[in-house]
């Protein structure tokens, strides 16, 4: 059979004493997590472990012992190593000897109870202690795949040195009865700097608990304000329509989650509320610059002055577009009296437009100063205002798609009724299929005659349609490309990003394992290496959950919404959550 003996590398210049680790029989391997020097009491070892295994929950005991000698090979010591066997008791007992400097050791395993003992092939792998156990191992993504089995057998070595943590608190200045060797042996890893941070931060921390239980308890006022004020049903309405009262709703329940008391149960939920808090701080910040830079150099009245403009130049446009309708557009003959209808419906609804924001006009310039001071609460916000504002300038395109969608969609179901009439069927309501129906010669003419001026009223309705869908479209498009922006900041996991950039062990995905130097007699070396996770990967796992504004109907499902004239909305309903 094959041994894997897991070996710290930080442990490979320690002095002689005794192996400490945990053996997972599952995989006939041994982790080993620290060494304990000479001189010892071995009855104190057994009640440090004890309270290590009372602690961390893992089954730690002495698994073997560890010979450096730095001159030449003392036979004694040797000796005296492996009758400690005897005293601890641990089947099987691993014996590692160093020699010198050498880099190849001699790896020995005794069974001294067993009744058949076998000859094991040992192989040692060599890992950074610190790294494994400030990582988090995460499961591979197609857990149905054939690295789902490794990945479970590389958590228990993951675990058992996380959940070991207790163990290497003590280093080699405490002046307790045993002496260990690991990573953090030398003195807990600090520095001067990191250490005057600390003593700086604690006033810090305590202003910021404060402002979190503060926010806390806005957020939870707010929200109970907010159920309260939104049984009624304009406000409501409104709630679920403005995307700028939807992301509000969304970052209050993030105030919720960062400022809980409540502490984090997993790896997941702490990486949540990072990512969360790393949002909400970019995010202010962002909105904090858009807003300064809007005040300065009385950029807010430029925009007004240049927003009523623009309206004026749009109305215009839209004016000549509707000249050119009701004339011969592209050479088609159209229905003259129902083109002339819709021309002037149309056109008065523009002049109704037109008044409508030259009324506004003397308060623009307050409105948008007031909206601009929204960005403090964060580049989202102040963006969905915008998507919000351009909803509200481009509403008479709205009305004109949905009077021309109506119309369009009333005479498509008026004829398809018709010529099912033509062919003798009828819709079942009830059934909700196509059945035979006999028809008597008064109902055919009065069918015929409907169908007749329904077809050739058809084109001129279907021009009109066609315009105002592919000015809707392009209001749409404008809109979603704001609220796509707003879905990124939302759900890209900013903090994660960083932790891989920055540490990127501290996100594993695997490990990979490399052959070192060989020499015959000696085990096999392999050096353990963590393999990040990708960043796609990190998107993947810790992307934040998202309000999007935006069905996400496929193709085939919006190309028969637009041929059927069914109306296009881009608002969500209320409490549709999408990840």
């Amino acid at each position: 059979m094959v041994l894997k003996v897991f070996f710290p590398s930080c442990c490979s210049s320690a002095d002689s004493g005794i192996l400490i680790g945990r053996w997972i029989s599952e995989q006939n391997s041994a982790v080993i997590l620290a060494v304990v020097h000479f001189p010892f009491i071995p009855v104190q070892v057994k009640q440090y472990l004890g309270e290590v295994q009372r602690v961390t929950k893992v089954s730690v005991s002495v698994l073997g012992s560890w010979s450096n000698s730095k001159q030449e090979k003392e036979e004694s010591l040797s000796e005296f190593l492996e009758d400690l066997g005897t005293i601890f008791c641990h089947e099987p007992w691993i014996q590692i000897s160093k020699e010198g400097d050498s880099k190849f050791w001699s790896c020995s395993v005794l069974q001294k109870h067993s009744k058949n003992p076998q000859e094991e092939e040992i192989i040692l792998v060599y890992y950074d202690q610190r790294k494994v156990m400030l990582s988090h191992l995460h499961p591979p993504l197609d857990t149905a795949g054939p690295g789902a089995e490794d990945a479970s057998k590389l958590s228990a070595i993951f675990d058992t040195v996380a959940r070991s943590q207790v163990l290497f608190m003590t280093d080699r200045y405490d002046e307790g009865p045993i002496k260990l060797t690991h990573w953090q042996s030398d003195g807990v890893e600090a520095s001067i700097i990191v250490e005057l941070l600390k003593q700086a931060s604690v006033p810090a921390c305590m202003l910021l608990t404060l402002l979190l239980s503060l926010l806390s308890g806005i957020s939870c006022s707010a929200w109970k304000w907010n159920s309260w004020v939104l049984k009624f049903w304009p406000l409501s309405f409104l709630w679920s329509k403005l995307s700028t009262c939807e992301q509000l709703g969304h970052r209050l329940q993030h105030l919720q989650v960062i400022s809980s008391n409540k502490k984090a149960q997993n790896q997941n939920q702490l990486m949540r509320k990072a990512n969360i808090f790393v949002s909400l701080l970019i995010d202010v910040a962002l909105g904090i610059l858009l807003m300064s830079w809007l005040y300065r150099k009385n950029r807010i009245g430029h925009l007004a002055d240049t927003l009523i403009p623009v309206a004026d130049h749009v109305a215009e446009e839209l004016q000549d577009l509707l000249q050119w309708l009701m004339g011969a557009p592209a050479g088609l003959k159209m229905n003259r009296a129902l083109d002339q209808v819709l021309g002037r419906f149309f056109l008065y609804h523009i002049h109704l437009w037109i008044s409508y924001i030259h009324l506004l006009s003397p308060f623009i310039e307050m409105i948008l100063w007031y909206v601009g001071l929204s960005a403090c609460l964060g580049l989202t916000v102040a963006l969905c205002i915008l998507s919000d504002i351009i909803a509200l300038l481009t509403f008479h395109i709205y009305c004109f798609y949905v009077y021309g969608a109506r119309l369009y969609c009333l005479k498509i179901y008026g004829l398809s009724s018709l010529w099912r009439l033509f062919r003798g069927k009828k819709w079942n309501v009830l059934r909700q299929r196509v059945d035979s129906c006999s028809y008597d010669l008064d109902q055919l003419f009065i069918g015929t005659l409907l169908f007749t001026i329904l077809l050739f009223l058809l084109p001129t309705t279907a021009l009109y349609y066609l315009v105002f869908t592919l000015l809707r479209l392009l209001v749409v498009i404008v809109q979603g490309l704001i609220h796509l922006l707003v879905d990124l900041i939302d759900s890209l996991p900013l903090y994660s990003l960083i932790l891989r950039l920055c540490r990127s062990y501290r996100l594993a995905a695997g490990v990979k394992f490399r052959v070192l130097e060989q020499q015959d007699g000696k085990p096999l070396r392999l050096l353990m290496q963590i393999n990040p996770l990708s960043y796609g990967g990190v998107v993947q796992t810790y992307r934040l959950p998202t309000y999007s504004c935006y069905p996400r109907d496929s193709w085939a499902s919006l190309c028969k919404k637009l041929f059927l004239g069914e109306l296009i909305y881009p608002w969500k309903h209320k409490g549709d959550k999408q990840n």
